[in-house]
């Protein structure tokens, strides 16, 4: 490394503090699962539950409330672990790679062509289990899409990237709507996918989830070094050997990838992916190497957390997961911005 880039590149926060951050998070996170796998129409004590996960990862018999912990509650909180991971982590990366806070996982219209995708498969009245694949395919159509619009040449400019995702999400919403008019007596499942839901999370969808997530996910975080170089604008990336477009395409690829598959099962949940990564920015300060994998573990401890208010706050009904981070994350982040604004 260069003495002009070890003296440009951000510095991560480091000593007691900052981990001391990382510990009481990791707590927060862990607890937040062990209250959700508790919690629910059903509350079994601490004891029970952790003795239930105990005897399924060792594949001991399961007894009485060991079987409502194993195959209900743990199969969607991991889900919930996974999703939230995703969207935070690849929010993160977003914001680096456009160099703009204001980015989400659904900048390149990952959410509006999971819904056309969704809709479509509903409105043919295809079997329910078919409803995610289409959900992905339209993810991946929507991004290539707005790949395909912003290339100039060999580059990839940022700003016509984020007009053309605009652009192509405005489409296939509006195709989704005219759709749901054609169609009344199916909007209420159309709308179930679209607010978000982990009602249907079993372990056959956090195993669908999970290669994807893991993929994307170490590409991202060893790209994380890259990311913080790209922070230094592209003329100064390209003077540090840095190829800005080619990581520019890898990066949203790779996000988009992940996004695509962890919406197709969990529906399009808003707000997770845009406020984690500006709260652990605040916390434990710019530098990617840190902010990408503490803002997957904010991420997903924040979905799970949402997801148990979702289905305790209004029993015996539930309430869509996206409501809730809608309704956490939107205050949130309007007083994070005012904060910004004052300093």
């Amino acid at each position: 490394m260069s003495a002009l880039e070890s003296a440009a590149l951000p510095r991560p926060r480091t000593g007691f503090r900052a981990t001391g951050r990382t510990l009481l998070l990791l707590i927060l996170v862990l607890l937040a699962v062990l209250l959700a796998l508790g919690l629910g129409s059903v509350n079994i004590l601490p004891a029970e539950t952790l003795r239930a996960v105990w005897h399924g990862l060792s594949g001991q018999p399961l007894m009485g409330s060991e079987v409502i912990v194993w195959q209900l509650r743990f199969p969607r909180v991991a889900l919930g672990l996974l999703v939230g991971a995703s969207l935070a982590l690849c929010g993160g990366a977003y914001q680096g790679v456009f160099r703009n806070p204001l980015a989400d996982p659904y900048l390149m219209g990952v959410a509006s062509g999971a819904g056309l995708g969704a809709t479509l498969a509903v409105v043919a009245g295809w079997n329910t289990a078919l409803v995610p694949l289409a959900s992905l395919a339209g993810a991946l159509l929507s991004v290539s899409l707005s790949l395909s619009l912003a290339r100039v040449g060999r580059s990839l400019p940022p700003v016509r990237l984020i007009l053309s995702g605009v652009v192509v999400g405005s489409i296939m919403t509006a195709v989704s709507t005219y759709l749901l008019l054609l169609t009344e007596d199916r909007v209420r499942q159309v709308f179930s996918f679209t607010l978000g839901n982990l009602a249907f999370g079993g372990w056959p969808q956090v195993l669908v989830v999970l290669p994807y997530a893991l993929v994307g996910g170490v590409c991202l975080l060893l790209l994380a070094r890259a990311l913080n170089m790209l922070q230094l604008g592209d003329l100064t990336a390209r003077s540090l050997g840095l190829p800005v477009e080619r990581l520019r395409l890898l990066i949203i690829v790779a996000a988009s990838l992940v996004t695509a598959a962890a919406v197709s099962y969990a529906g399009i949940i808003g707000f997770v992916g845009l406020v984690t990564p500006h709260l652990v920015r605040r916390l434990w300060g710019p530098d990617y190497r840190v902010l990408l994998p503490v803002s997957a573990l904010a991420g997903g401890g924040m979905l799970v957390l949402s997801d148990l208010l979702a289905r305790t706050l209004t029993r015996p009904t539930e309430l869509p997961v996206g409501v809730v981070t809608t309704l956490l994350g939107g205050p949130f982040f309007l007083y994070l911005l005012r904060q910004s604004r004052d300093e």
